[in-house]
């Protein structure tokens, strides 16, 4: 079966290798307008494009304009108008008063002693028993009672702390202590840099209701204090007995206002099937008066997204155009955990049932460490995941027009990087929809002050946009949907 799929697509591609208008609109996609692209974008006057600030809406604003010139239509109804903003609120929670209390200690929040991460209050000032698991394997839950109760449990490289939270939830424990390093000192670097993303707040698509609080990182000794023991009884395998504790935990909630840009190009015969383009347009802003340029992250995806508009919207102009709809949009809040994606697919335009693969691209200007020998490459994420056929039309689309080395690196479920659930394709993926992710590799730059225009190959950044646009081009003009012969199991990750 699988050889006479190879057969069917090597003699399509036959055909539109001899079909003029597939090459003739890849042309359109210039280096001149990449340049002038990210040279606005990218540049210190947007300030580090960080969501919901000044420079993300400048960026914004620059986008809808482009798909506004080009004649795609702004499909966000909103009343009895529509547009190419998705508005969206999210919520930025800081931490208020969290403490713990044990008699007349009282353990604060103070990226010292403790680090609490989460987003939800608890409902006013709680008190419970205390359960000490050790490492929280099946053996150390036996015989403990942790119906209602906290869970304390020291982490190792054998058993992660998310795994023994999983337990303990299915055994009713009603909030999760965690010691996740051997030493204080080395629970203090991690908190020096938690303090560092905490306190400037934690951004999410729902708002931060009572509940189930978020997790209690403990220094050692703070855990042994709290237990009435020593440091080194945590990991002795010593009987620990259950202890009484208090302990609140109050958050600052603002409301961050901030948008997807959206631009549709509606199709022909197949025009209720969607094609989605994406790249994420947000970065991480400024620091200590240094700005975050992010003409890499994601600027390079931002501007591939707008040069491929024009190549469609040409080919459409001429008669040309697409048979599928094609959606193209550039998402916020990637930087902050995928948001802006989240919230589409959660309020999806159109029906998510018709879109039948998500293109999306984040970082492509550049060449990493691995690959300065042999810079004729792209990293492919994702193809085969969902659907082998998508895969095999990616590679034909490649052999025949751009012929770059495809390192499936990334691809591998092994990796520990995990970059399959770190872009915004991602939200896509977990609803059983197709999806490639384009990726150059990170790079010494990444996510640094010197993320900057000069240093993309826009050669490189042409080519990478005309891979994916030739892909889009197949998917969105070929006679049949791509079959979806693999279905995504749920997994949770941020970037």
């Amino acid at each position: 079966m699988k050889n006479l799929l190879s057969v069917l697509l090597f003699l399509s591609f036959q055909v539109l290798a001899q079909n003029e208008p597939i090459t003739k609109y890849s042309e359109t996609i210039t280096q001149k307008d990449l340049l002038e692209h990210l040279s606005i974008l990218a540049s210190d006057a947007l300030g580090g494009r960080e969501t919901g600030k000044a420079g993300q809406k400048m960026a914004a604003a620059y986008i809808a304009e482009q798909f506004k010139n080009l004649g795609l239509v702004g499909p966000v109804k909103n009343g009895g108008n529509s547009g190419f903003y998705q508005p969206i609120n999210l919520y930025t929670s800081s931490p208020g008063d969290i403490y713990i209390e044990v008699g007349k200690k009282r353990i604060v929040n103070d990226y010292h002693n403790m680090v609490y991460y989460g987003n939800s209050p608890t409902s006013g000032v709680l008190t419970n028993s205390i359960v000490f698991v050790g490492g929280g394997t099946e053996e150390d839950f036996e015989g403990k009672d942790v119906k209602g109760k906290i869970v304390l449990t020291v982490s190792s490289s054998n058993r992660s702390w998310r795994d023994v939270a999983e337990v303990a939830e299915e055994l009713g424990a009603v909030q999760l202590f965690v010691v996740n390093y051997d030493t204080d000192e080395g629970f203090a670097g991690y908190a020096s840099q938690m303090e560092h993303y905490l306190t400037n707040g934690r951004l999410s698509i729902d708002k931060p209701k009572e509940g189930k609080s978020g997790v209690f990182f403990l220094k050692p000794s703070t855990a042994a204090e709290l237990l009435g023991v020593k440091s080194a009884d945590l990991t002795s395998g010593k009987k620990i007995s259950s202890v009484e504790v208090t302990y609140s935990v109050s958050i600052n909630t603002k409301v961050l206002e901030t948008e997807n840009v959206l631009g549709y190009l509606e199709g022909t015969d197949l025009k209720e099937e969607l094609v989605v383009l994406t790249a994420h347009y947000d970065h991480v802003g400024m620091d200590d008066g240094k700005i975050y340029n992010g003409a890499d992250d994601d600027g390079s995806g931002t501007v591939a997204v707008l040069e491929l508009a024009e190549a469609f919207v040409k080919a459409k102009k001429e008669g040309k155009g697409p048979r599928r709809s094609i959606l193209f949009m550039t998402v916020t809040g990637e930087e902050k955990g995928l948001l802006g994606s989240e919230y589409y697919t959660k309020n999806p335009v159109f029906e998510l049932k018709k879109t039948v693969v998500n293109l999306n691209i984040d970082m492509i200007g550049r060449v990493d460490p691995e690959h300065t020998d042999s810079q004729n490459y792209v990293y492919l994420v994702g193809s085969d995941r969902l659907s082998s056929e998508l895969h095999e039309l990616s590679e034909k689309a490649n052999s025949t027009y751009t012929k770059f080395n495809l390192d499936y690196t990334y691809n591998d479920e092994g990796h520990p990087d995990r970059i399959y659930y770190r872009s915004d394709h991602w939200n896509f993926a977990k609803n059983n929809i197709p999806i490639i992710f384009y990726f150059n590799g990170v790079h010494e730059d990444y996510h640094k002050p010197t993320d900057t225009v000069d240093k993309i190959n826009f050669e490189l950044l042409q080519r990478r946009t005309q891979l994916v646009y030739y892909t889009a081009w197949i998917v969105a003009n070929r006679d049949d949907r791509l079959v979806v012969d693999k279905l995504q199991s749920q997994q949770v990750d941020s970037k």
